[in-house]
């Protein structure tokens, strides 16, 4: 039959609707001419554009980040950090405006198989927040900001552990789902919460001794917590890829989601490891070990190594990243412009695969 043999010699794109944030608004001649009124644009202000705070703030943090340093990098960073406040408070203003003029908009956002998979944006753009305090605030504020961090800290991590297995529960029962509608956001809902170890190695060195060791603590254990439900998130996406082909070119981008578990995982491990020399062996230690002066140095050491094929594991996601998505940008079919291209910036595909890469020059 030709149908049968053509589909056997075209290699298809999926198309479902987890791979994309589809709006509920009705093609109409207005629409299509652009004439769309407010009151329509807030009702289809989603959670997606979430994603573009959660990105700026992480150009922001990479800013802090970066080892080589010239005069005015400062100044660029905390430009770029005010920007994602402001657009932060913007996005929550509109969503604010959309639940109170459409109060159903509410159980859909937390029910809606593809609007509920972008609720850990929110909170991925918050711990961006808290990072870039403690980066561009601490050294320039009182004692006072040090400990409203600690709280925010554990604040954060015992929300996102909710959040982590509700959105979870949610997916697991409700619309039943396939392989081939495997994306890189089902990784996100875990995200949040595997982002505790970044953040509590970037705000740890500010901390009192007994205070830091349990944010470090927790931050390992959540770190690890987030990074193998990611992998085992990466078997059926590998295996979807495999049969159903790559996604639409339109969410290709989204891809770039892949490189951010592994990659994050390395800098928590070399942040934690940084971190650990002020606490052992000066004040606690661990039972049965005789030299409580080598343990900084055998976990930096571990830290090392894990970090180096965590950070190739990141690299080669993000380069099958970057070839799916150039080579639907130059197909035929041409890429339009989609809420889950903000995961090209610097967050998913740069943020998470050069920091860990300055982290071990500096360790090296």
């Amino acid at each position: 039959m030709p149908v049968s043999r053509q589909s056997t010699r075209t290699r298809r794109y999926s198309v479902n609707s987890l791979e994309g944030q589809r709006g509920s608004l009705r093609t109409t001649k207005e629409t299509l001419h652009g004439n769309i009124s407010i009151r329509d644009r807030i009702h289809h202000f989603t959670l997606a554009w979430f994603t573009c705070t959660m990105s700026t703030g992480g150009i922001a943090l990479l800013l802090s980040q970066t080892p080589h340093r010239f005069h005015g990098l400062q100044v660029i960073g905390d430009i770029v950090c005010i920007l994602d406040i402001v657009l932060f408070m913007s996005f929550c203003c509109a969503l604010i405006a959309r639940f109170t003029m459409f109060p159903k908009t509410i159980k859909s956002c937390v029910t809606h198989p593809t609007e509920s998979l972008f609720i850990p944006t929110f909170w991925i753009s918050v711990v961006n927040i808290i990072s870039n305090i403690q980066q561009y605030g601490v050294p320039h504020t009182g004692y006072w900001l040090v400990v409203t961090l600690r709280v925010l800290f554990w604040i954060y991590a015992a929300l996102t552990f909710c959040i982590a297995i509700g959105q979870y529960y949610f997916l697991f029962t409700g619309k039943p789902l396939t392989v081939q509608n495997m994306t890189p956001q089902w990784i996100l809902p875990v995200f949040p919460i595997m982002l505790c170890g970044t953040l509590g190695s970037l705000i740890s060195p500010s901390q009192p001794l007994n205070l830091a060791l349990p944010i470090l603590v927790a931050g390992i254990t959540f770190q690890g917590l987030g990074m193998l439900i990611a992998a085992f998130m990466y078997g059926p996406y590998i295996s979807r890829l495999m049969t159903a082909g790559l996604p639409n070119p339109n969410t290709r981008p989204g891809m770039f989601i892949a490189v951010g578990p592994p990659s994050f995982t390395g800098l928590a491990l070399l942040g934690i490891s940084n971190d650990l020399g002020r606490i052992y062996p000066s004040y606690t230690t661990i039972s049965g070990v005789s030299d409580p002066t080598i343990i900084p140095d055998v976990f930096r050491i571990l830290a090392l190594s894990v970090a180096v094929f965590l950070w190739a594991t990141a690299f080669w996601f993000f380069s099958i990243s970057l070839v799916s998505t150039l080579a639907g940008a130059f197909g035929k079919q041409g890429m339009s412009f989609h809420l889950v291209w903000w995961s090209c910036k610097p967050y998913f595909p740069l943020m998470p695969r050069d920091v860990p890469a300055e982290s071990m020059e500096i360790q090296c």
